[in-house]
């Protein structure tokens, strides 16, 4: 065992400070979902769907005390903390609603003197590895889906938040689940290998870096068991000369801002039309000014810290090289009071005359930074949004829904936006290509890689 502290961006606190699990909770844990498996499994989906609804309610009933605790944890806003409790529950619900149906067997056209279908079969234990950016609206992902498919679930959430860890227990607990059926464990980087390797766990749903999901991959070498990888971005933003350019300004800025430009799937670079590329500029110059940076905890802040002061600094390291070679910073840091290097305070930044052979537009930032580049047009758009390892999501703004599909259709992407960016609808699939990773969430679809087909073939004699 040993120790992990959440150290609070707000004031470098410690926040929260825990033991991590020893080998005997961690085989008892896993023991326990091995053996809750098979009787959840056979646990009727409208059961397990209504047993989920309880827990969403018990969630949803401490949503001011989750806020707090998410702010202090990771830093967000107190004013936009809430957000999150309403995108779990938002995912929730959808996912617990299409469940029957999802999960109903496949029946294909009659065949005489057979009866035939395929059963969709739950993995068994599931292992869920969550981070602390967006600590519920990652691991909800995958939580939900495997236990309404009849897996039973363990989560390993950053060490940053272990207190969401925690509080989807309580709401678990308090709706009845039954013992087993839903477990965390807080583990160090080693038992979080380890608990991969284990022969209880059939499944993997890790949502964190790309040197993360390699670690996630050598330590499942070998025990063919699924899978699921969301690793991150660099997803771009297309602005078009036939959009609307005051929503495209608002849209994207905020894309790129919320929750201090930590999201996997926030704007990282924006390529705009050179025909109204001084507009635009202005425009989102104008609005990233307008921000208040401070102490997340005062209701007026609307962008708070980064996670620790290191993300900051790293943050800073790429723009300080980019103006070294040549871009321009449009924000003047000094009118951001809290803004001081060694800490997780930044403030926010524009740069232009910007390119690829830059890192601000090709590695992953991690915070509130908006490069912008003019095109030509859609050409060079799309050659310039498909130059990236990674290709988790990508927006256009248009007016011109033909051409967003028509360009969409070559933009190598997990999801394509027209005229919004930075939000997962549940009702579509949450996946990546390149270095995004792969796998699935969210959706009918998400239940296929939480589940296997079994078929049923039965001859009447």
């Amino acid at each position: 065992m040993s120790t992990i502290q959440c150290i609070s961006p707000v004031d470098g606190s410690v926040y929260v400070e825990r033991q991590t699990a020893g080998a005997d909770e961690i085989q008892r844990v896993l023991s326990a979902a091995k053996s809750a498996q098979q009787a959840w499994k056979n646990t009727p989906v409208a059961e397990r769907m209504a047993l989920c609804s309880k827990a969403v309610d018990a969630f949803v009933a401490h949503r001011d005390d989750i806020a707090a605790e998410l702010t202090w944890q990771m830093g967000r806003p107190i004013a936009q903390a809430p957000g999150e409790v309403g995108g779990f529950e938002e995912r929730a619900r959808y996912m617990i609603d299409i469940a029957e149906s999802a999960l109903a067997d496949v029946v294909p056209a009659d065949k005489e003197g057979f009866t035939r279908y395929i059963r969709r079969e739950p993995l068994g234990v599931v292992f869920v590895v969550a981070p602390w950016n967006f600590p519920y609206l990652t691991s909800v992902n995958a939580i939900m889906p495997a236990l309404l498919a009849g897996n039973t679930v363990v989560l390993k959430h950053s060490a940053q938040t272990p207190l969401c860890a925690e509080r989807l227990q309580q709401a678990f607990d308090e709706a009845g689940l039954p013992a087993g059926a839903f477990r965390y464990l807080h583990l160090t980087h080693d038992d979080t290998e380890r608990v991969i390797r284990a022969p209880e766990i059939d499944f993997v749903a890790f949502t964190g870096s790309v040197p993360g999901g390699e670690m996630v991959e050598r330590a499942a070498l070998g025990r063919f068991i699924g899978v699921g990888l969301e690793l991150g971005g660099k997803d771009p933003a297309y602005v078009r000369r036939d959009a609307k350019l005051q929503h495209a300004i608002e849209t994207v800025t905020d894309g790129a801002i919320f929750n201090s430009g930590q999201s996997c799937c926030g704007i990282e670079r924006v390529y705009v039309d050179k025909s109204i590329m001084p507009q635009f500029v202005a425009g989102v110059v104008e609005l990233v000014s307008g921000y208040r940076l401070g102490r997340p905890d005062d209701p007026a802040t609307n962008l708070g810290p980064l996670v620790k002061a290191a993300a900051a600094d790293f943050v800073r390291a790429q723009i300080d090289e980019a103006v070294a070679a040549g871009a321009v910073a449009h924000v003047d840091p000094a009118g951001f009071a809290a803004d001081k290097r060694g800490t997780p305070y930044l403030a926010p930044q524009v740069l232009t005359r910007v390119d690829h052979s830059m890192r601000v537009m090709t590695e992953e930032t991690f915070g509130p930074l908006i490069p912008i580049m003019p095109v030509s047009g859609d050409d060079e758009a799309i050659r310039l949004m498909n130059d990236s390892e990674f290709g988790l999501t990508a927006a256009i703004f248009t007016q011109d829904e033909a051409a967003a599909i028509e360009i969409g259709n070559r933009v190598e992407t997990g999801t394509w936006f027209m005229n919004r960016c930075d939000y997962l609808d549940p009702a579509l699939a949450w996946t990546g290509v390149k270095n995004s990773g792969r796998g699935c969430t969210l959706s009918s679809i998400g239940f296929e890689h939480l589940t296997r087909p079994k078929s049923f073939h039965l001859k009447k004699v």
